[in-house]
């Protein structure tokens, strides 16, 4: 069986598109070959790696990357994670599919907490929310075409 080939984008590629790999690398090995970047590069969010080891996955080695290093990748599906990265993805050559899910930005979130506690507390939801989403692939993309 081939594997689908997904790329999650979002803006920065430093937290929901990480998190979206790394679950799908997790969850989805077997049935899924993942890729993560974003229409601009900002650094990998500490916190990200932080609430995804607690969830026992290790996204420590994934990095902030640009589309343009993954654009010669033939993908089945790109799947924009933020409204700002659906708003500016550029059209893809081939066959490749696209889905739009926005999750809530957990830095935007988290700038205003009062402790580490609750800025976590938007990591830790929206990284739930993303496991979820990707644990419904491949139905919820086939579902929507």
């Amino acid at each position: 069986m081939n594997k689908l080939k997904i790329l999650f984008l979002c803006t920065g590629n430093s937290c929901r598109s990480q998190m979206a790999e790394g679950w799908a690398r997790f969850l989805k090995n077997d049935t899924i070959e993942a890729y993560s970047a974003g229409v601009e590069t900002h650094a990998l969010n500490p916190y990200v790696v932080r609430v995804m080891a607690e969830a026992g996955v290790d996204i420590s080695t994934q990095y902030s990357k640009h589309l343009d290093e993954v654009k010669q990748i033939s993908f089945d599906w790109v799947i924009t994670v933020c409204d700002n990265a659906n708003e500016s993805c550029p059209v893809f050559p081939g066959k490749v599919k696209r889905f739009h899910i926005s999750f809530d930005d957990p830095p935007r979130l988290a700038r205003n907490a009062k402790t580490e506690e609750e800025a976590l507390s938007h990591y830790r939801r929206v990284r739930d929310e993303i496991r979820e989403f990707v644990d419904s692939i491949p139905g919820v993309l086939t579902e929507s075409n």
